[in-house]
């Protein structure tokens, strides 16, 4: 898979981004994707992503995670078939001001909070969602695997 990374705030680390792509990969192979997808990962400070969610979701207000996908499934999520053109996903931008926060919050590891929102962005790419209760509980079920299964668990 290929990851473009953007930091506009120049705190996450080349471990940090290291273990994301380590993460993006294997969270993947969960999800049967593709090996030539592409997808890019920016992150930002709350002003920005108050911004962007202003102006695309009406909610003037920081979020945490925010994906925009270029790809529609048919389905509940996408399916795969090989194929040599690249499959691009679409965008993921993550605050780091919220991920600090919600560590806190949490309590628990920066590492975590960062490697649940980009499994959290990811699984959006992939048509997941959590509108209502059913799909919340497919989607964070996913989302607890793939973690638990890397070994970000919560500590």
């Amino acid at each position: 898979m290929e990851i473009d990374f953007l930091d506009q705030t120049n705190q996450v680390s080349k471990k940090q981004i290291d273990t994301l792509e380590k993460l993006f990969d294997y969270a993947a192979q969960c999800e049967q994707v593709q090996k030539n997808t592409e997808l890019s990962v920016s992150f930002v400070n709350n002003e920005e992503i108050q911004e962007l969610n202003k102006v695309y979701r009406k909610k003037d207000e920081p979020t945490d995670v925010i994906s925009f996908a270029l790809q529609d499934g048919e389905e509940d999520h996408l399916k795969f078939t090989e194929s040599e053109e690249p499959v691009i996903l679409g965008d993921i931008i993550i605050s780091i001001d919220k991920v600090e926060e919600q560590a806190k919050e949490y309590n628990h590891s920066f590492d975590r909070e960062l490697g649940f929102l980009a499994v959290h962005g990811f699984l959006h790419l992939l048509g997941y969602d959590h509108m209502n209760e059913s799909e919340e509980k497919v989607m964070f079920q996913k989302q607890n695997d793939i973690l638990d299964g890397f070994g970000l668990e919560r500590k």
